[in-house]
C-alpha cells in the first residue's frame, strides 16, 4: 500500500523544525528512523498531513558523557550506535543490554533512541528501561525547553507527555552506581519480535541486604509498569530463594494486564512474575560472580 498524500519537510536546524511543529500542530509528525511511523503511513493506519524529517538536524546523535557520570543520548541516536558502544555498555550495562533485544539489526541500523521512547509502544524495551534508568527528556518546543521524567513522560497506551508542537531532543540518564546489579529479560514468540511480557531491573546492595531497588515491566499494561510495592519488599531483604518467590507473587498480584491475540491476561501475570524471579535471580548471580 502507499501512504495518504503529504507535505513534506527536511529542516537544517532545530529551530526550523520546532517552527514547523508550531505552525502545523496536530497535523505534523516528526521523521526520525521511520520504523514505526512508515509502515503505519504506508498501511494509512498514520495519516499526518506534514512529515519533519529530523535527520538534517545536526547534534541531535551525539552521546556524551555529563560531569556528574550520567550519560546525554541525543534524541537521533541510532540503537546500533549504542550497541556498538564498547564505554557505554561499562557505564550503564543496562542499556546496553537492552538495545539488542529491539527488533532486528536492521531496525536497529535505523530506528533512533527518541524515535521508540516517543512511539511508547508498551512492549518496547527502551521507554521500560528509562523508567527503570530514572532518565529524564527534554523536550523543545517554539517556546523553549522543559525537563520530564520518564516515569511522567508516559500517560497510557502510545500516549505521553509530548505535544504536538514538542519534539524530544535528549535523553539524559543518571549515572550509574558502582557494584549495583541489574538484569533484563522478556518473552516474546519468536527472536526480534515485541515482548509479550518483560521486566528490567536494578538492585545497590549494602552488604548482603537490598538498599535499594527499581523494577519495571513491560509488555503488561498501557505503559512501562514499575511494581514499587515488590521494591519496597526487597529493600532490606537478602535476594534468597524465599525473598525473590514472594516478589514474585506481588509482581503477579499486583499486575493488571489486558487480553489480546499474543496473549491472555493471566498469561501476563504468570509470565511477569516469574520473569522478574528469574531477573532478579541472574542479578543475584551477577553479584555472585564480581565477589
Amino acid at each position: 500500500m502507499k501512504p495518504a498524500p503529504f507535505t513534506y519537510y527536511c529542516p537544517d536546524t532545530l529551530d526550523e523544525a520546532v517552527r514547523l511543529l508550531h505552525e502545523h500542530g496536530d497535523d505534523g509528525k516528526i521523521l526520525a528512523g521511520g520504523q514505526s511511523l512508515m509502515p503505519l503511513m504506508s498501511l494509512r493506519l498514520a495519516r499526518p498531513a506534514v512529515i519533519v524529517d529530523m535527520n538534517r538536524v545536526p547534534g541531535l546523535d551525539r552521546i556524551a558523557v555529563n560531569g556528574d557520570g550520567g550519560l546525554s543520548i541525543g534524541a537521533m541516536t541510532r540503537q546500533r550506535a549504542i550497541e556498538r558502544d564498547a564505554a557505554l555498555a561499562e557505564r550503564n550495562p543496562l542499556l546496553a543490554a537492552a538495545v539488542p533485544l529491539i527488533g532486528h539489526f536492521q531496525i536497529r541500523n535505523r530506528g533512533t533512541v527518541g524515535g521508540s521512547l516517543v512511539h511508547a509502544d508498551p512492549a518496547s524495551e527502551l521507554p521500560a528501561v528509562s523508567v527503570t534508568l530514572g532518565a529524564d527528556f527534554v523536550l523543545a518546543s517554539a517556546a523553549g525547553e522543559r525537563v520530564v521524567s520518564a516515569e511522567d513522560f508516559y500517560l497510557g497506551y502510545m500516549a505521553t507527555a509530548c505535544e504536538a508542537n514538542e519534539v524530544l531532543t535528549e535523553v539524559r540518564v543518571p549515572a550509574w552506581k558502582a557494584g549495583r546489579l541489574w538484569a533484563i529479560d522478556e518473552v516474546a514468540r519468536r527472536k526480534g519480535d515485541f515482548a509479550m511480557a518483560g521486566v528490567a531491573l536494578w538492585v545497590d546492595m549494602d552488604g548482603g541486604a537490598c538498599a535499594d531497588a527499581r523494577i519495571t515491566l513491560f509488555g503488561v499494561g498501557g505503559k512501562p509498569v514499575r511494581v514499587e510495592k515488590a521494591e519496597q519488599h526487597l529493600k532490606g531483604a537478602a535476594l534468597d530463594d524465599a525473598t525473590l518467590k514472594e516478589v514474585e507473587r506481588i509482581v503477579f498480584e499486583e499486575l493488571e494486564p489486558d487480553s489480546d491475540i499474543h496473549a491472555s491476561a493471566l498469561y501476563r501475570k504468570e509470565v511477569g512474575g516469574v520473569l522478574t524471579r528469574r531477573a532478579l535471580g541472574a542479578a543475584a548471580a551477577r553479584g555472585t560472580e564480581a565477589a
